[in-house]
């Protein structure tokens, strides 16, 4: 019988079981509409929109700049403005704290990024709001980045384009934040008397002081499928004014409809859309 046994030679150093296997964890997504499987990569390299139904997830503040701007190199404006936390405000946690969080994790100081480049060869000023900086608030910072990219704009004549992804104004900062919408609204203004297209996108979400202001004042006002757009929650407007609102309200296909908007665009075909329409606006 030893003729039909195999001596097992002992392995030198043995690999533990949890090194031979795959790791297969954080490579894989699942689509929040048609609940489909996606590789990370194949999702990133389509600019973060679902492969199998078009759902377009959130793309961070550099990753839409890299879609809008040309591959030459842009460059990013006011980098180093931040917030002083004015009100010393504290609720669960230190405002301090929350900002030096989100600064270190997303290597930024504030929840917009500003830039000047070019888009299909003409120069623009662009800003791109990050979400994942405290719900993409708008503070004193991200509206006096905004104000500066106005003023810049109207400096050198180019078009202004500014990409809203927000939660709306941000409490911490009190009223030094619900300034920011008269400001930047005033410095539209200019913008507008000089003349200069300033166009707007709208992305998940936009909501709160940012819509209420710079987000719907744009000579174009823009859209992604499917993005959360409004001013207060729909929870709070059916408490006020006691009625079930209609299905996908808030929705871009709904503002469309009812004429909050000028177009819904999709991701991979925003950059050749806004080209045409700034060869439309100033030839």
């Amino acid at each position: 019988m030893a003729w039909f046994k195999r001596e097992k030679k002992p392995i030198e150093n043995p690999t533990p079981a949890e090194e031979r296997r795959v790791h297969t964890e954080g490579m894989w997504t699942k689509c929040n509409s048609c609940r489909a499987i996606i590789w990370k990569k194949d999702l990133e390299a389509n600019w973060e929109v679902c492969t199998k139904c078009d759902h377009h997830f959130r793309l961070s503040s550099r990753r839409r700049l890299e879609m809008l701007l040309d591959e030459e190199p842009w460059i990013e404006l006011d980098a180093d403005l931040a917030s002083s936390d004015p009100l010393q405000f504290t609720d669960t946690r230190p405002y301090a704290q929350r900002l030096k969080e989100a600064q270190r994790k997303l290597n930024m100081k504030d929840a917009i990024i500003t830039a000047a480049g070019r888009l299909n060869g003409r120069p623009v000023v662009c800003c791109a709001m990050e979400f994942g900086f405290i719900g993409g608030s708008m503070g004193a910072v991200v509206g006096e980045k905004v104000a500066r990219a106005i003023d810049r704009s109207l400096q050198q004549k180019e078009p202004l384009i500014v990409v809203s992804c927000s939660g709306g104004a941000r409490m911490m900062e009190g009223v030094v934040s619900l300034m920011q919408l008269a400001k930047v609204s005033a410095a539209l203004g200019r913008l507008d008397e000089a003349k200069l297209p300033f166009i707007s996108i709208l992305t998940d979400p936009t909501t709160g002081g940012v819509t209420a202001s710079y987000a719907m004042l744009g000579d174009l006002n823009i859209a992604e499928p499917g993005a959360l757009i409004g001013f207060a929650g729909p929870r709070v407007i059916e408490q006020t004014i006691r009625q079930k609102l209609p299905e996908g309200f808030q929705t871009a296909e709904f503002l469309l409809e009812h004429g909050f908007l000028d177009a819904v665009v999709p991701r991979k075909e925003m950059k050749p859309y806004i080209s045409q329409a700034l060869d439309f606006f100033v030839g």
